[in-house]
């Protein structure tokens, strides 16, 4: 049986800081815990639950820009939200009631670090959060989006909930950059909730595994990509493929049967079209 060869040379320091950290049994149930916090079911959407990771996607109809992304973390069980302005870590407490779709925040406190980011938003998402009074949510290109109020009805905040569930399944390569793939044997399968992917690039096997961000709108980082070691015909395809998915940054989709994959420049450095497994 061929062996495992590490590609690991073709990622950057960034990428290794985040490689995946080993799961103990013991933690399963944390782990779980903290998946269920941050994932939605169709039936808690539907009855309007506010909980888990937002990224904020406007304040006050402006994309808001700072040091770091800001994002929301509401857990239920403590009644309190987490997260970041961009520049501080904010905390508040929250209520919510889905019967009439109100939604308010209270004891809002944020730490004092000296933030000089043009365009900063810190500001703004204090105010927009102390006079939220009510919400919505409706589904976007299998994103779900929040929507903050006030009392006059005014939209002070949207933000958006990672659903990454649009890449279970298995995928065939179309393209690579803006180089079409004809080639069936080149395909990749998803997992989302064991976080692995694992596949073909048209002559190895390939493994590996990867990290949604959720603090990062569509953010995702594949790490730890390895393949057998037999002879291709066509090497070149096989290294852009897996430089490819290293240099990936974001998943967005295209449609419900094709996703691509996006580079931090804005490129995409990889086209998807949903297929069956073999």
């Amino acid at each position: 049986m061929a062996g495992l060869a590490s590609c690991s040379m073709l990622q950057n320091s960034e990428k290794k800081s985040s490689a995946r950290k080993t799961t103990l049994p013991t933690d399963r149930e944390s782990v779980h815990q903290a998946r269920a916090e941050r994932e939605y079911s169709s039936e808690e959407l539907a009855a309007g639950a506010v909980k888990g990771d937002w990224a904020i996607e406007e304040v006050y109809g402006e994309h808001p820009r700072g040091l770091e992304a800001p994002f929301l973390k509401f857990v239920p069980r403590e009644k309190r939200v987490y997260g970041n302005n961009g520049c501080n870590v904010i905390n508040a407490a929250y209520t919510y009631n889905p019967s009439d779709s109100t939604l308010s925040f209270s004891y809002v406190a944020s730490t004092m670090r000296l933030c000089d980011e043009e365009g900063l938003k810190e500001a703004e998402i204090a105010r927009a959060l102390e006079s939220t009074a009510r919400y919505t949510w409706d589904v976007r290109d299998t994103q779900y989006i929040l929507h903050l109020f006030d009392a006059a009805g005014t939209e002070v905040m949207q933000l958006m909930h990672q659903n990454f569930d649009f890449l279970n399944g298995t995928w065939a390569v179309t393209a690579i950059g803006e180089t079409p793939v004809d080639d069936p044997d080149v395909k990749i399968v998803i997992d989302v909730d064991e976080g692995r992917i694992h596949g073909n690039t048209g002559c190895n096997i390939l493994n590996g595994s990867f990290e949604i961000d959720m603090e990062r709108a569509n953010s995702i980082s594949f790490s730890a990509l390895a393949t057998t070691r037999r002879a291709c015909e066509n090497p070149e395809r096989q290294t852009a493929l897996l430089v490819a998915l290293e240099d990936a940054v974001s998943a967005r989709p295209i449609d419900k049967e094709n996703v691509r994959f996006i580079n931090a420049a804005g490129t995409t450095v990889l086209t998807l079209t949903r297929t069956k497994p073999n």
